[in-house]
Parts: C-alpha cells; structure tokens; sequence
C-alpha cells in the first residue's frame, strides 16, 4: 500500500469537460475551497445537533413515545455511517464531483421530506435516507483533501478543517433553539434544507473535479470490495483507523453522557453545562489550530499523535479516580478540568491519526475514507449506551467507556502502527514536506 503515498503531480491527462479541475495542473486550494469542505464535513452533524432542542415538540406533535422519537437520530446516525462505505467506493470509481452532487441533491430531497413527515415512522425513514445521503459529504471531503494534499500539507489541512467542523456541535443547538422560537420543529428542516441548498450551489459552481480519470478505478462492489480488503490488510492503515476509532469512542461516551453527569450527579445548572460544553468544544478546536499551526512540520505526525493518546489516558484515569471516590468529594471543577484536557486532546488525536492513515493510500482515498468515517461512528455508536449500564447516579460508566476506548486506541496504534519503524514512513514525510 505504502507504493501510493506518491505526493500530486500536475494533470494534464485528458478528461472530461465536467470533470477537468478549473486551473489545469494546479489543483484548487484556498479560503473559499476551505470553506466547502469544512461545510460538507458539517452538514450532517447540524443536522443532527440543530434538530436536538426540538425533540420534546417532536414528541408532543406526532404523538409518539420519546423512545421512538430517538429512533430519528439513531437513523441519521446508522445512514450516516453506511453511507459512507458506499459513496467512498463511487468515489474512487467516478470522481468526487459527481457522487457528491448526487448525495447533496439527496441530502436536500430527504431534508425537505423531514419538514412533511406526517408520523414519526415516515420521520424515521426520512432521517436514515438525509444520513446516507449526507453521508457523501463527509467521506468526499476527506477524500479531496486526500487528493489535494500530501504528508505535512495534509495534516495541517485536517487541522483548518477541525476549526470548521468542531464549530458545528457549538453552534448548532443555540441556532436551533432560536430557530424555535419562531416557528416549530419542522422549521428547523427548513432551515436546514435552505443551507444545504446554498452550499449544493456553491459547490456546484467553484469545487471541480479533484480525481482526474486516469487514476480512477474500475469495476462495481466486487472491486470496491477488493479495494477495502486490500486497505484493511495493511496493518498501519489498519492500526491508525483502528487508534482515531477507538479515541472518538471516548469523545462519543462524553456526549452522551456529560449532560446527565454535570447536571444530575454534580448538581450544575442547565447554563453551566452549556458553558462546559462550549468551553470543552473551544479546547478541541484550539488543540487542533495548534497541532496544524504550531506542531506539524516540526513534530512528526506519529509522536504528536502518541501525545494525544497519552494525554487521554491520563486524563481518562483521572475521571475514573474522581468517579469512584479514591481522591474524596473533589466537587465539578476537577471534573470539567479532566473532561476539558479530554476533550482538547482530541484536536491533536483525530485528525493525525486520519492524516497518517490517509497517508498509507493514494488510488483508493474513497474507500479509505469511507473506512475510517464508518469505524468511527460504529465504535461510537456502541460506546455511547455503555455510558447508562449502571444507572442514574454514577459517573463510573462514562470514565471506564473512555478510559477503556482510549487504552484499545493506544495498543492499536503501537502494536499495529509500530510508529518506532519510521522507515517505511520516510518517503511519504518527505513528499509531504514538499508540499
């Protein structure tokens, strides 16, 4: 796999007129390109988190149990995993521009019919179809900075991209809480379908294909297939997804479980949690505009990573501690301050570890990004309702989920990655640096 890692070379193979990027042999950079990818990463995440302040309104209007109401975003959360692992092999096969056109028509389709849903089943139906779909997004935009980017190029583009989509979990619940105060819950997918349709537009008008034809592959499932097999048979690639999977475990058992934990267990006020949550959401994004400005290029990706990790073990020993009584009553503050360090590793963890696994692959950076969306939000998915195992008045489920997820990432990522071999990593640096 490593034969891939070769840095871009200008394209001047033919191709078609859709396809053939604006600039012939230079491959589109800046803000506004910036800007799109960082919106595609976060179009689905809004749709999820914007629409969490209405779900008591969803209950009322559609007369359905709470329980069922949830159904609506474990459907968005399910197409938004399987999603990917089908739009990231379209990708590699027909470029990025097509399949991503496809999805956000979709994506804004399955939005609209949100706004309609009579019942919640149909409202169910209509969440999975706005997560496969939005699922093209997500994986494309990965694979395009993939096709743009190299090495240390790469990892700091990942970085610019955390600053965008970290926003969004912030954001997104206060607009769509003021969304409510003007309109109802079907507003919110209104307002939805509006952006998405903004962002379709521009899209459509300034993003140009990145894949040239010459190094897209043929064939239909069964090469997609191959392909995937052949990426989860290097043990690096493996090793790294596995790391950046496992780490987002422990993020995913803090969001489903800090609501409950700060206000329930530590007695906090509804405006403290928000302010915690914003706070620790300000942290990953500040960790991840350090780790692109400041330490790629001068650390080496897998020694900024080993430090990530590092720092969510201890951090998630420390909750533990704090959790079962060994340190006495210490109160909230030593809890937001572990669950703020927690969280900021996370800037420096995720995106180097999807950085170094994109880096094992050149000619499938579809199916590769497909593979580490989807094992991410799997492993998440899991981890998220080990958070309740043992009910209502401990905070020692969500430490051991993330203390747990956090010492797998570790072992993956020495026992697989073996980050000490640096050899066979050198070239791919190297190509990197030129970038």
């Amino acid at each position: 796999m490593h034969e891939h890692a070769a840095a871009p070379t200008p394209r001047t193979e033919p191709a078609a007129a859709s396809d053939r990027p604006r600039d012939a042999g230079r491959p589109p950079t800046g803000a506004l390109v910036t800007f799109l990818l960082g919106g595609l990463t976060a179009t689905t995440p809004l749709a999820m988190d914007m629409y969490l302040p209405s779900l008591p309104e969803v209950t009322r209007s559609l007369r359905a149990p709470a329980v069922t109401v949830q159904l609506t975003l474990t459907a968005c959360m399910a197409g938004l995993a399987l999603g990917q692992l089908v739009v990231g092999p379209m990708s590699d096969r027909w470029g990025r521009r097509r399949p991503l056109l496809i999805g956000i028509a979709g994506y804004l389709l399955a939005t609209a019919l949100c706004a309609l849903a009579p019942n919640v089943e149909t409202l169910i139906a209509f969440r999975l179809v706005q997560g496969l779909a939005g699922a093209a997004g997500v994986v494309i935009a990965r694979a395009v900075v993939r096709d743009l980017y190299d090495g240390v190029a790469m990892a700091r583009f990942f970085s610019t991209l955390m600053l965008i989509s970290g926003a969004a979990p912030i954001v997104a619940p206060l607009i769509g809480g003021q969304i409510l105060r003007v309109t109802d819950w079907r507003g919110v997918f209104v307002v939805l379908t509006l952006v998405g349709v903004l962002l379709g537009a521009l899209v459509w008008l300034r993003l140009p294909e990145t894949l040239p034809a010459a190094e897209r592959h043929g064939g239909g499932v069964r090469e997609a297939l191959r392909s995937m097999r052949g990426l989860l048979a290097d043990l690096p690639f493996t090793g790294y997804m596995l790391a950046g999977g496992f780490a987002f475990a422990a993020l995913f058992a803090y969001v489903s479980a800090s609501p409950f934990v700060i206000q329930e267990i530590y007695g906090a006020s509804p405006q403290t949690f928000s302010l915690l949550f914003g706070l620790n959401s300000v942290g990953l994004v500040a960790a991840g505009q350090i780790n692109g400005k400041v330490l790629v290029g001068r650390v080496s990706l897998d020694k900024v990573l080993a430090a990530g990790l590092t720092v969510i073990v201890l951090a998630a020993t420390a909750l533990l501690l704090i959790a079962t009584g060994a340190l006495g009553d210490v109160g909230l503050v030593p809890v937001a301050a572990s669950l703020f360090v927690l969280m900021s590793a996370m800037g420096i963890t995720l995106p180097n570890a999807q950085s170094l696994a994109l880096l094992r692959t050149r000619h499938a950076a579809g199916s590769a990004s497909a593979l580490l969306g989807t094992s991410s939000f799997l492993v998440g998915a899991v981890a998220s309702p080990l958070v309740g195992v043992a009910g209502e008045h401990t905070a020692v489920p969500m430490a051991v989920v993330q203390l747990a997820g956090a010492l797998v990432a570790v072992a993956c990522f020495v026992g697989m990655c073996r980050p000490w071999n640096t050899r066979g990593n050198a070239r791919a640096g190297s190509e990197g640096d030129e970038n």
